[in-house]
């Protein structure tokens, strides 16, 4: 199949290694005009990892280009760039393509069906609780890819093309999708948003002052303690949709194979495996800026809807506002698109099935 990957940071690159390597046709495209210059001349991408190798890289120079008679379209890039790369998206995609959200958050299938839906475009949007494999860019024209996930959560927008969206991350990917029942379902088991603002309060000092840390290795007992109370709001959130969804432990298990546990005991675990995972070394990042307003903040909007408190949820938007000196709730700008304040949880789940 031929695929075109929006993004081309470590898990953009990492799914053109996979692809490549499961004989389909991977054309990247990088919104930010950057994967152009990281390979111009025709440079080749080196892999290494749990893919070895150096493959030839399609590039396009824009996103008419990359989308132009692809099978598949995979959207890799962080959560504040969907916006305005749906926008870019919408009016490029044709019947019988399809679309994978890697890793959704914030409503944004929803965004993207409603622009294709003013076009008069039915197409199934399939949305991932987290990312295929883990990888990151080893300089300019390099990536690293550290893992491949045997088990994840995939779901379609609008429902009715469930079947056509399990199939085509199946035949991109392998059977390794379990299928839950609608986004919402998706939104609700995306454990990054808590995990990693536990991680960066735990470790607050050494980020911002640039040292190397351990990221698995500095969950501590007390971290980990901070993401099992999270988790438990999340999980009852979801029961309140009536939904029922994976647990942080369940995550660990699938993820890296480590026996369940408290999150401290299985982040231990994952460490003595994967000691070279390092945390980041600033402020400005995705752990943060990412995180904060298109993770926490739509679940405290979903506290909301279905009039529930989620204390840790909100503390936590506080606090990293007051870090970081900014108003993370401004900076997403996919909610005030959406307009979905003011909604009952049944015409949000409703929205969120149907488009």
């Amino acid at each position: 199949m031929r695929v075109a990957i929006i993004g081309s940071g470590g898990i953009g690159r990492g799914y053109a290694a996979y692809l490549s390597s499961a004989g389909h046709q991977p054309i990247l495209w990088s919104p930010s005009g950057a994967a152009l210059v990281d390979f111009a001349g025709g440079a080749g991408l080196t892999v290494t990892g749990t893919l070895e190798g150096t493959l030839p890289l399609a590039l396009a120079r824009d996103c008419a280009e990359a989308v132009d008679g692809a099978d598949a379209v995979i959207v890799a890039v962080q959560a504040n760039g969907f916006r305005a790369v749906f926008e870019a998206l919408a009016p490029q995609l044709r019947a019988r393509q399809g679309v994978i959200v890697s890793a959704h958050c914030s409503f944004a299938a929803l965004h993207l069906h409603r622009l294709l839906a003013a076009r008069g475009l039915d197409l199934p949007i399939a949305a991932w609780a987290t990312t295929a494999l883990t990888a990151r860019k080893s300089g300019p024209r390099g990536v690293h890819v550290s893992g491949i996930r045997a088990r994840l959560d995939v779901a379609t927008l609008p429902q009715r093309h469930a079947e056509a969206g399990l199939a085509l991350c199946r035949a991109l990917f392998g059977d390794r999708f379990e299928p839950r029942p609608d986004v919402l379902a998706i939104m609700l088991s995306n454990l990054n948003p808590p995990a990693h603002m536990a991680t960066m309060l735990g470790n607050l000092t050494r980020a911002e002052q640039g040292e190397d840390w351990p990221n698995y290795g500095s969950i501590t007992q007390g971290v980990g303690r901070i993401i099992d109370a999270m988790d438990a709001e999340r999980l009852s959130l979801a029961r309140a949709f009536g939904l029922e969804v994976r647990s942080v432990q369940d995550h660990y298990r699938l993820s890296f194979g480590v026996e369940p546990g408290p999150v401290g005991e299985m982040a231990a675990a994952v460490y003595r495996k994967r000691p070279e995972l390092l945390g980041p070394k600033s402020l400005d990042t995705r752990f943060i800026t990412e995180d904060v307003p298109f993770g926490l903040v739509p679940l405290d909007l979903l506290g909301a809807i279905a009039g529930m408190e989620l204390p840790l949820h909100r503390a936590g938007i506080a606090l990293f506002d007051a870090i970081c000196a900014r108003d993370f709730r401004a900076e997403n700008d996919l909610l005030p698109a959406l307009g979905l304040a003011g909604l009952t949880p049944a015409e949000l789940h409703r929205q969120l099935r149907e488009g």
